[in-house]
């Protein structure tokens, strides 16, 4: 099993290292670039915006082979996993229309109307291919099971385009979104082995964590590339699937929750942006447009650089998925004790650690 965990991350690493450049020198000739025409961008030149393609290369690479090489040493049989194999096309199939409506939204444009209708006819392809919510947790007591398939189907629906645009809304800093998403895969992992989850999730979410890895050395500040909604997208959508496919044997109200609790910081800054958006505008229309208020611009208004904030969320992130993980292991107040030892040790300190920029500081109400 271990020898197939390391070659599903290093192979999904080799790959996206390797693709990477050649997904910048492809974003350049078709024209796929960020051009920061809007005061919310942050960046200063136009960037190459298909490096989302290198992770998708080094998983499907990564997957693919094993899968094959498994089945013919015959230690898995995807039949044997409630029909994995129609639920790993499904996956592939989605992914697939999901990168058709992205890539041309990074090379022209489209509107964020058609491109909800890409993330749900990905998510139907999925959920009509068995991957599914079938039980809802209210309570260590109170327990759900989803009996009629129009409702498991509009739940699972609704979970995977949520985190889709979760973690695509949050990619506004050089190598948040996808650091972001490599914390998720990693405490999800975690996770998986401690509910001892199937050996085919782990995989999984291992061979997405390489190819992030991979990419990431590309993306961090001062990135060469950027994601693209290609990337983005496409990583919401596999952690979403990922994350029901590795703890679907179970009913266990914690490891339900555990996964929620993973991506709870693109959740809450998706959460904020979609109420403070209706407020504003008192419009559903006002929902897709831009703004800069995401928690990434408001830390970097309190002096923070574009690094340092990057830095900053990945460790509320590290510390969410940590606080799910030792939930799950330990309980609920250790959990809670270790989340407010961490709080309080990163206020005393983040002051000294940190450099605040004073310049970039914005006052409100100045004493004249």
């Amino acid at each position: 099993m271990w020898g197939d965990i390391a070659i599903a991350f290093l192979l999904a690493f080799i790959t996206a290292y390797v693709v990477t450049p050649y997904t910048i020198r492809l974003a350049r000739k078709v024209g796929a670039l960020d051009v920061p025409k809007e005061s919310r961008k942050i960046h200063t030149k136009p960037m190459p915006r298909l490096g989302g393609l290198a992770i998708i290369a080094g998983f499907m690479v990564s997957i693919i082979y094993l899968l094959i090489m498994m089945s013919i040493e015959k230690t898995i049989n995807l039949k044997d996993y409630n029909n994995y194999y129609i639920k790993l096309i499904g996956l592939f199939g989605g992914a697939i229309v999901l990168a058709i409506f992205c890539i041309f939204d990074d090379i022209k444009g489209i509107n964020p109307f058609v491109k909800l209708l890409g993330q749900t006819l990905a998510a139907l392809i999925v959920t009509f291919a068995g991957i599914r919510i079938d039980k809802i947790i209210f309570s260590s007591f109170l327990n759900t099971l989803i009996t009629e398939e129009i409702v498991s189907i509009t739940i699972t629906v609704i979970w995977i385009v949520g985190i889709t645009n979760a973690i695509n809304l949050i990619d506004g800093l050089d190598g948040l979104s996808s650091g972001i998403s490599l914390i998720s895969c990693i405490s999800l992992l975690m996770i998986f082995a401690l509910n001892d989850s199937p050996i085919i999730s782990i995989i999984l979410v291992t061979a997405l964590g390489g190819a992030i890895l991979g990419f990431l050395p590309f993306n961090f500040s001062p990135a060469k590339t950027f994601l693209g909604d290609t990337g983005s997208n496409f990583l919401g959508y596999t952690l979403s699937i990922i994350a029901i496919l590795g703890v679907a044997k179970t009913y266990t109200a914690i490891v339900l929750i555990a996964p929620l609790i993973v991506f709870a910081l693109p959740l809450l800054d998706t959460g904020l942006a979609i109420f403070r958006r209706l407020i504003k505008t008192k419009s559903v229309k006002g929902i897709f447009k831009a703004d800069k208020e995401h928690l990434h611009h408001k830390i970097m208004r309190k002096g923070y650089s574009q690094k340092q904030a990057v830095l900053i969320l990945y460790a509320f992130s590290a510390t969410f998925g940590m606080f799910a993980i030792i939930l799950l292991e330990s309980g609920f107040w250790k959990s809670v004790s270790f989340a407010l030892m961490v709080i309080a040790i990163g206020a005393i300190g983040a002051k000294d650690f940190f450099k605040i920029d004073e310049s970039n500081i914005e006052y409100k109400n100045p004493k004249r």
